[in-house]
């Protein structure tokens, strides 16, 4: 950054210096991991609510709205008062915890705890955006096969399973893959949990630290653009490594069904 007019051609040394880095290997395991325990859970809760908002139910408009806020709440704002909540001293969480006499636990330093507090932040923003796509997707099935459906003696569960969850599979799929991008690209959660030195590093020991923040602290933090740049053309080769492995799977989905 401080040296722009020295630049030289290095060829593929910026991606061998990565690939070579533990650092690296950590930060693409944390952001699998965050992944996966964020997005399995945030699209359970959102299709459980999506089914209940698709009922006739009282003041609809005003539940959707509500459940929209938080992905309207930016980034920032909501990582900074989950960070409060997390706080190993004085934090809500360890509060209501030492209240009940569970104990008191560093969120921030753990390396399961401090995963396990990003993937809640991502959870609390997205539900609301996913339930929302899968809200007008049911909306979309035929009402005649849910009746069909009753007349032959199905519960709602029983509906729920045989007909709006094989209806709902190109939104399911679609959904994974969005959210799949978002993990990949989970930045502001993790650089402000505890912010200053520690966030840009993902944690003492980047026990946190996602491929952004990783990025970041290359780039921004060190100065150093090329391997910066490296990273970002290998999250786009993992990105389109998981389209590939979803395509596929959508593909298997829809051949099987038929």
């Amino acid at each position: 950054m401080t040296g722009m007019n020295r630049m030289e051609w290095v060829g593929w040394d910026n991606f061998d210096k990565i690939l070579h880095d533990s650092e690296f290997w950590t930060a693409v395991t944390n952001t699998f991991l965050i992944g996966v325990m964020s997005t399995v859970p945030q699209l359970l809760v959102a299709l459980g609510l999506a089914h209940l908002l698709n009922y006739k139910l009282r003041a609809s408009t005003f539940w959707r709205t509500v459940i929209l806020t938080p992905y309207a709440t930016s980034v920032a704002s909501a990582a900074l008062v989950f960070a409060l909540v997390f706080r190993a001293d004085g934090g809500l969480l360890n509060w209501a915890l030492e209240f009940v006499g569970l104990g008191h636990t560093n969120w921030a330093n753990g390396h399961w705890t401090s995963k396990i507090a990003i993937s809640v932040i991502v959870i609390w923003r997205w539900t609301g955006y996913n339930t929302l796509i899968y809200l007008a997707a049911m909306q979309a099935v035929p009402a005649d096969l849910y009746e069909a459906a009753s007349l032959d003696g199905a519960s709602r569960w029983q509906q729920f399973c045989k007909v709006t969850i094989p209806s709902l599979r190109p939104t399911i799929l679609f959904t994974i893959v969005i959210s799949t991008i978002g993990s990949m690209q989970l930045f502001g959660e993790p650089l402000l949990l505890e912010g200053g030195t520690l966030g840009a590093t993902g944690g003492n020991e980047n026990q946190y630290e996602t491929l952004s923040v990783y990025l970041y602290n290359y780039g921004w933090n060190l100065g150093h653009l090329g391997p910066a740049a490296a990273v970002a053309w290998a999250m786009l080769a993992l990105l389109l490594i998981i389209a590939a492995v979803n395509w596929l799977i959508g593909r298997f989905v829809r051949t099987s069904a038929v």
